[in-house]
């Protein structure tokens, strides 16, 4: 996570297309990579003659006016036929709703008590696509929860699959309105029935598992995303030929997740063996990718000259293949720019920068939006990094602007904005850094992100910024809620929990809680000495806070002599400009 927000933009998001086939495949399924943040996609169960009781409240009852007519059973497919052929004519999703809404009606009518209709499941599955197609994603949530209660598991692989269809898709339904936790939650429900119908070793649960880890990667939860991935490497394995296409994917993925994970050796082994299979195929575009994730790698081991190597020849290979004006040979000048920046060449830094925002002032045909984003906040990064960050910050709102309207991007937009916030702290304007992080960290909650690490600095930030406006109040309430998050997320010897500890105890002491301020103060102390070590240069810093603050409540600290080994911090050889930035007349930590 460089600096305090990561931001990772999407790939581009192609248009919705509603495919409602005559015979669905269910046992075919395959949904679109959670990274990716495509609209989601109608699955549905194999149509069977089966009924089903009528269900009282469902959300198709309300929509669609008393007509007798819908008790007639051959009603229903005929609806559902029409609805097909209004989306495959293109006269528009409005008519096929409609359409949709009454073959749904239909086929709850003419339900046979105890009889699950499949037939109703799957018109269902086709009205939430509609809706979602038509932005309307709350509306798709109750029609796709309906859908999974109709299928009885118990009946067979046709019901179970059929469920696990409903699931998949209430999971991007749950996913384009930035609910990610509960998204997750339907994607884990789905894979559980598609094992129980399929057996573990089956190769669709093997796309299923790397599906729901690559929305794990999205959630940062990266554990689970790492075994998640190992399965379905294992299944690849033993359905799939040696240097398969499918290997090559799963080990992408993997590279991500141990790459998120600080294993760069593993992350890199994992991408040359993805490379080589790329190779075997003659997938040259996808070399070129995996050769800009080798890149990166290098530039994290601190080997600059490989990484150039790597850029360099990722970038002939998208100049020939896409053009000199493709948004991939922009991202590979960030990259570059990146680099050369964190080498000392600033002139060659700001000429890759330059050359990226050519091309995104000017985006070809087909540039997605979120492509676009993504390039400007990589350039806002480089920008705030040379010390301008009135620059950068026009980036990042122009960045925000073009995500406003897009579906699934609430998650993005927050780091974004919580970006912005820093950078509004660290030139003064604590107002708008404030209201930039309460933006965020409503956005975060909104999108059940509240658990995570970086919701937790996030409100660290926010609570920075309401002292400097001298609101003690919610500065504490903001510091001490993100302890709890920290605390559990990345445990209290963590850099960023201590700067929340560190933080706490300075609001404490300023609102005349000395007490509370002694005992955080003697916690951290304790951690460093007997945990951390003491060679830390904020070390001094605190124990002389805490002394202060012992001689005014009179009291003196009692601590035992600690061995050498726990003088010795591991950390010892950062300078004192890498520390972390302190505000000593406080004892403020951002």
């Amino acid at each position: 996570m460089p600096g305090f927000v990561s931001v990772k933009t999407p790939p581009d998001t192609p248009p919705l297309r509603i495919s409602v086939p005559d015979t669905p495949p269910v046992s075919n399924h395959r949904t679109p990579s959670p990274l990716t943040n495509k609209q989601p996609s109608p699955s549905f169960s194999r149509s069977t003659n089966g009924k089903k009781k009528l269900q009282p409240e469902s959300p198709t009852a309300t929509q669609c006016p008393p007509d007798s007519s819908l008790d007639n059973p051959d009603l229903g497919p005929f609806l559902l036929k029409l609805a097909r052929d209004t989306i495959a004519s293109g006269d528009g999703p409005n008519k096929a709703l409609d359409y949709a809404i009454r073959a749904s009606k239909s086929f709850e009518r003419c339900a046979v008590d105890g009889e699950p209709s499949l037939d109703l499941a799957m018109s269902l599955h086709v009205l939430a696509a509609i809706y979602c197609s038509l932005g309307r994603f709350e509306e798709a949530v109750p029609v796709l929860e309906q859908a999974i209660q109709v299928p009885d598991i118990g009946r067979g692989t046709d019901h179970a699959l059929a469920a696990f269809s409903g699931h998949m898709q209430l999971g991007d339904t749950y996913s384009m309105v930035g609910q990610i936790e509960r998204s997750i939650g339907c994607y884990e429900e789905g894979l559980k029935i598609q094992i129980e119908a399929l057996g573990e070793t089956d190769p669709r649960v093997g796309e299923t598992c790397r599906y729901l880890s690559e929305a794990h990667v999205q959630a940062m939860q990266f554990d689970r995303a790492e075994e998640l991935c190992k399965k379905t490497l294992e299944i690849h394995h033993a359905h799939s030929e040696p240097a398969s296409l499918e290997e090559a994917a799963d080990r992408r993925l993997m590279a991500l997740i141990c790459e998120a994970k600080g294993d760069y050796e593993q992350a890199l082994e994992h991408l040359v063996l993805a490379s080589m299979a790329m190779v075997a195929n003659g997938q040259d575009s996808e070399v070129a990718a995996i050769d800009v994730s080798i890149g990166n790698i290098y530039m994290s081991l601190a080997r600059f000259d490989e990484a150039v190597f790597s850029y360099q020849k990722a970038l002939t290979v998208f100049k020939a293949s896409k053009g000199d004006n493709h948004p991939l040979v922009a991202s590979v000048f960030i990259r570059l720019a990146d680099l050369y920046h964190r080498t000392g060449k600033l002139r060659e830094s700001r000429s890759y920068c330059e050359n990226a925002m050519r091309i995104y002032s000017k985006p070809v045909p087909g540039t997605s939006p979120e492509e676009i984003a993504g390039g400007l906040t990589g350039v806002s990064a480089i920008y705030e990094s040379v010390g301008e960050a009135e620059e950068a910050l026009k980036l990042l709102q122009k960045a925000m602007k073009m995500l406003e309207d897009k579906p699934g991007q609430q998650s993005t937009i927050a780091g974004i904005e919580a970006r912005m916030g820093v950078m509004f702290y660290m030139v003064g304007r604590y107002e708008d850094a404030r209201i930039a992080f309460e933006s965020a960290i409503s956005k975060l909650r909104a999108t059940g992100e509240r658990k995570s690490a970086f919701f937790g600095v996030v409100l660290n930030q926010m609570g920075l910024a309401c002292v400097q406006l001298f609101k003690i109040d919610e500065a504490v309430e903001l510091f001490e809620e993100a302890r709890g998050i920290l605390e559990q997320e990345c445990g209290n010897c963590h850099q960023d929990t201590i700067g929340v500890y560190s933080n706490l105890a300075a609001t404490y002491d300023a609102m005349g809680r000395v007490d509370d301020a002694i005992e955080i103060l003697e916690s951290v102390l304790k951690l460093r000495e007997e945990k951390l070590g003491i060679a830390n240069p904020d070390f001094e810093d605190e124990k002389r806070r805490l002394a202060a603050l012992l001689k005014e409540a009179g009291r003196t600290r009692n601590r035992k002599a600690k061995s050498l080994e726990n003088l010795i911090d591991p950390n010892s050889r950062k300078t004192k400009k890498e520390a972390t930035k302190k505000w000593s007349s406080l004892g403020f930590r951002i």
